[in-house]
C-alpha cells in the first residue's frame, strides 16, 4: 500500500466507478449552469445568536453560484431577520423572502428545491409535502423519525423522480471517498467490522416547568405532526432532541454520521440483528434518551460472506478522554486498518505501522454542489434517500432495542422488525396529530 498523493487523489476522483462509490459523481462533462431557487426551511441559530445548523446550510447554498435563496422559513420569528441578512451577504444580492409558515413556500411554483433543517419530527412530513409540490428536497439527518416514516420518504421520490439528498455530507468529502475506494481496492484485506464513536460535555437539561409559549414562537406549528403538548421551558432549541416525542436521541442525532460511513465502507444494507445496552447515567432530568450507549448491529451468519459488524459507543456527558479513540470510526480489515478523523483518514498494518493516509476538506460545500449537480443532470446524488434512508434505520432499531428488551431481529431482505416481536413492532411507526398524519401522495 503506497502512501496517498495529490496525484494518487486527483487519479481516484477522475475515475472511481458507480460500483465503487455506490453513488458517486457521474464523470461527464457539466452542462452550463442553470439558476436553482432554494426555499430553506428551518432557520436555526444557536442560543448564543450565532449561526446555527439551518442558518449554515442557508448561507452555504448562498455563497454557491447560480443559486439563489429565494425565501427563508422558521417557525421562531427571532431567526428571520438575521438569516435574512446573512443569505444577502453572501451572495451579494437582495434579501430573500421570509415566511413563518413552509406550506405558503411550497405554493411557489417558482421555488425548485427546498433545505429542511427542522426537528426531527418534521423532516419526512415537509419533505413528502415538498415532494407533492414539485421541488426537489436536500433534508438533514435523521431523515425521519421513525422507521415507517423513511420508507415513506422513499417511495414518495421515487413516486415524484425528485432528486432526494440525506444530509449526511461525510459521503461527499473527498478523502473520505477515496478511503472508501481503498477498502474497495482491499488495501486492509477482507474488512469485517467497524466501529464508530461519539463523546461530548453536554449539560443537564435540568426540570422543566409547563409555561406560556413564547410570542416569538409558532408553538403549534412547531408541534406540527406530533400530537400536541403543552409548553415547557426546557424544550427549545436543542432539548427537544433527547426527548422520544421529537427526537431520536444521540444516536439518531450525531451517531447516524458515522454509522453511515461505516455501512458504506462494510458495504452493508440491512441489519439482521441490533443490541443496544446503556441507560441514563449522569443526570437527574427530564432526558429521556440514554447518555450512554453501545448499539451493535449484526450483518449475515458467522463465517459467510455477508457477515459483518458496526458498533457505535456513545458518552455525552463526558467529553474524550485520553483513554478513548482518538478515531472517529475504525475499519478492522485482515490485513491491516483504517481510521476516519474528521475529513482524513490513515491505514495501519498488523504491525500498527503507518502505510498510508489522506485529507481534505470536510464541510459542506462539496454535498451542496453534488446536490445541485444532480438536479442540473450532471451527477448522481452521493447521499441519495434510500442510502440515507437505510443508514437512518440502523439507528431507529438501535433505538427500539434500547427502548424494548435490549435486541431486536430484524428481516435482513427488507429491514423490518422480525415477526413476533410485538413491543418493538409498535415503535415502528407513531401516533401523528389529528389531520397532520404523513402521506405518500
Amino acid at each position: 500500500m503506497a502512501p496517498s498523493s495529490p496525484i494518487h487523489r486527483r487519479r481516484f476522483l477522475q475515475t472511481t466507478t458507480v460500483a465503487a462509490l455506490g453513488a458517486p459523481f457521474i464523470l461527464r462533462a457539466q452542462k452550463p449552469s442553470s439558476l436553482i431557487r432554494i426555499a430553506s426551511i428551518g432557520c436555526s441559530r444557536n442560543t448564543k445568536g450565532g449561526p446555527g445548523r439551518g442558518s449554515s446550510i442557508a448561507a452555504g447554498f448562498a455563497a454557491l453560484s447560480n443559486v439563489e435563496i429565494a425565501a427563508v422559513c422558521d417557525v421562531d420569528e427571532r431567526n428571520l431577520a438575521p438569516v435574512a441578512k446573512e443569505v444577502a451577504e453572501k451572495s451579494g444580492g437582495k434579501a430573500p423572502r421570509t415566511e413563518r409558515d413552509f406550506r405558503r413556500l411550497l405554493e411557489d411554483k417558482e421555488i425548485d428545491a427546498v433545505t429542511i433543517a427542522t426537528p426531527d419530527h418534521w423532516h419526512t412530513p415537509v419533505a413528502l409535502l415538498a415532494l407533492d409540490a414539485g421541488k426537489h428536497v436536500y433534508v438533514e439527518k435523521p431523515c425521519s423519525h421513525n422507521a415507517q416514516e423513511g420508507e415513506w420518504l422513499v417511495a414518495a421520490a421515487r413516486k415524484h423522480n425528485k432528486f432526494v439528498q440525506h444530509g449526511t455530507q461525510r459521503r461527499s468529502w473527498p478523502a473520505l471517498r477515496e478511503a472508501i475506494e481503498r477498502l474497495r481496492a482491499g488495501d486492509i484485506g477482507r474488512v469485517l467490522s467497524a466501529k464508530a464513536y461519539y463523546f461530548n460535555a453536554r449539560p443537564t437539561i435540568g426540570r422543566g416547568k409547563e409555561a406560556p409559549a413564547p410570542e416569538w414562537l409558532d408553538w403549534s406549528l412547531w408541534q406540527g405532526p406530533a400530537p400536541e403538548r403543552p409548553y415547557r421551558d426546557n424544550y427549545l432549541h436543542y432539548h427537544w432532541h433527547w426527548y422520544w416525542h421529537w427526537g431520536t436521541g444521540e444516536l439518531g442525532n450525531n451517531g447516524v454520521h458515522m454509522i453511515d460511513v461505516c455501512r458504506w465502507g462494510l458495504g452493508v444494507d440491512y441489519a439482521r440483528r441490533v443490541t443496544s445496552a446503556g441507560d441514563k447515567l449522569r443526570y437527574d432530568d427530564d432526558q429521556e434518551t440514554p447518555d450512554t450507549n453501545v448499539v451493535t448491529f449484526d450483518f449475515g451468519k458467522s463465517l459467510t460472506p455477508e457477515a459483518r459488524s458496526i458498533t457505535w459507543e456513545n458518552r455525552s456527558w463526558s467529553a474524550k478522554t485520553a483513554n478513548d479513540p482518538k478515531a472517529d470510526c475504525i475499519f478492522f480489515g485482515e490485513k491491516g486498518t483504517l481510521h476516519v478523523n474528521g475529513g482524513g483518514y490513515m491505514i495501519f498494518d498488523l504491525g500498527g505501522k503507518e502505510v498510508a493516509k489522506g485529507d481534505g476538506p470536510a464541510g459542506d460545500t462539496e454535498h451542496f454542489q453534488n446536490f445541485l449537480d444532480s438536479i442540473r443532470g450532471a451527477a448522481k446524488l452521493n447521499a441519495e434517500i434510500e442510502e440515507g434512508h437505510k443508514s437512518t434505520l440502523l439507528t431507529r432499531l438501535g433505538n427500539i432495542a434500547w427502548r424494548t428488551t435490549g435486541a431486536v431481529a430484524v428481516d435482513s431482505k427488507s429491514g423490518k422488525v422480525a415477526a413476533g416481536q410485538a413491543e418493538a413492532q409498535r415503535l415502528w411507526g407513531r401516533e401523528y396529530r389529528k389531520g397532520w398524519a404523513p402521506k405518500v401522495s
